[in-house]
């Protein structure tokens, strides 16, 4: 039995160069992958390393080769299912590249992702995939510019940077969900997004610092004003930060003169809450009220009714990502870009057609 007051020493390489019987030189030759050795002595190196379970030291090996084989990833909210598939991707990507992933989540705190940006450079990581919690705050980005590590933006763009970043088409994927709403007859819609408001409030979408929460925004405001509709920016509504914050934003909604007939979810999460916020107020969809949510999370198709949802990819989008941030490692040239993944509207049973009565 091992004693546990006195750990298994990590074994060397000097202790694989002992039972291969060969000059510690060689055996760090064919660990590390470089020079010219006979495939015999490979095989002899190889079978001890088995037999002791080497491990390399990987901080040893990213000082002698300049590369940690590691990519770091920060996300906004690995709870979201939208993070989470992004990851999947990422790391499949990276997989089949030969690197490794360390994610870190940012709670879509700009402090906590500062601090896991600094953290992931002194892991010496080879490239970075963030999502920016603010698009109005990047020193630390440019740091990561200036440190020389590849950076990749994942989700939202800062045209500021001359990085590639990996988004959905926000825009135009809340029109596509915002003119579905207007032909089924809705004149009085909703858009509630889990972003903070800054203040306590929503003034302009200028101000909203979140790049793909401004754009489905500027794409939800542009349809309700090409159909004419008064003041559209009066139901949109940030702040759905968790399910208590969720309840008072609909009851805010629904306490309006004249509520909404409609709502578009920023997230799944968002969706969610409102879906709870909706049954616990004994309110059905889509007789009491219609809606759409941003991505097709699984609770969305086993919902009585399952909701109408934008499918966004993001299972490609993760992996697009990837492959990018790995193009740069590898300085391949290509011109810094942003690439926008296709969405498109899924129609189930949670919107409801409604004639001008309504009104």
């Amino acid at each position: 039995m091992e004693d546990s007051a006195h750990p298994k020493r990590a074994v060397t390489v000097a202790d694989v160069a002992k039972a291969a019987k060969v000059s510690k030189a060689t055996a760090a030759r064919v660990l590390g992958g470089y020079g010219v050795v006979s495939a015999k002595i490979t095989d002899q190196v190889m079978a001890a390393a088995a037999a002791l379970e080497y491990r390399p030291n990987e901080l040893a090996r990213s000082m002698s080769t300049g590369r940690s084989g590691i990519i770091g990833v920060v996300v906004g909210d690995i709870e979201n299912a939208f993070f989470s598939l992004a990851v999947r991707g990422i790391s499949d990507a990276a997989r089949l590249a030969g690197f490794n992933v360390i994610i870190a989540n940012s709670g879509e705190e700009l402090d906590a992702e500062k601090s896991a940006v600094d953290l992931l450079i002194g892991k010496r990581v080879d490239g970075l995939i963030v999502t920016p919690a603010r698009c109005d705050s990047i020193d630390h980005l440019q740091h990561v510019l200036r440190a020389g590590v590849p950076l990749v933006l994942f989700d939202r763009a800062i045209p500021e940077l001359d990085v590639d970043a990996v988004t959905g088409d926000d825009r135009d994927a809340a029109i596509t969900a915002t003119r579905h709403l207007i032909e089924q007859g809705h004149r009085r819609l909703a858009y509630v997004s889990a972003m903070d408001a800054e203040g306590g409030g929503f003034t302009e979408i200028g101000r909203i610092s979140n790049s793909a929460v401004r754009e489905r925004v500027e794409g939800f405001v542009s349809v309700l004003t090409k159909a004419g509709l008064p003041n559209p920016l009066h139901y949109v509504r940030l702040g759905a930060t968790d399910q208590q914050q969720t309840d008072g934003v609909i009851k805010r909604l629904l306490s309006d003169s004249a509520p909404p007939t409609a709502l578009l979810a920023s997230d799944s999460l968002v969706g969610l809450r409102i879906f709870k916020s909706l049954q616990s107020l004994g309110l059905s969809i889509p007789h009491d009220m219609s809606m759409i949510s941003f991505l097709d999370a699984d609770w969305t198709s086993v919902t009585v009714p399952p909701i109408t949802i934008v499918d966004q990819r993001v299972y490609e989008m993760g992996k697009l990502a990837g492959e990018r941030l790995i193009a740069r490692i590898e300085r391949t040239p290509l011109a810094v870009e942003r690439l926008r993944v296709s969405t498109s509207l899924v129609l189930r049973g949670s919107v409801a057609a409604i004639g001008r009565e309504t009104y």
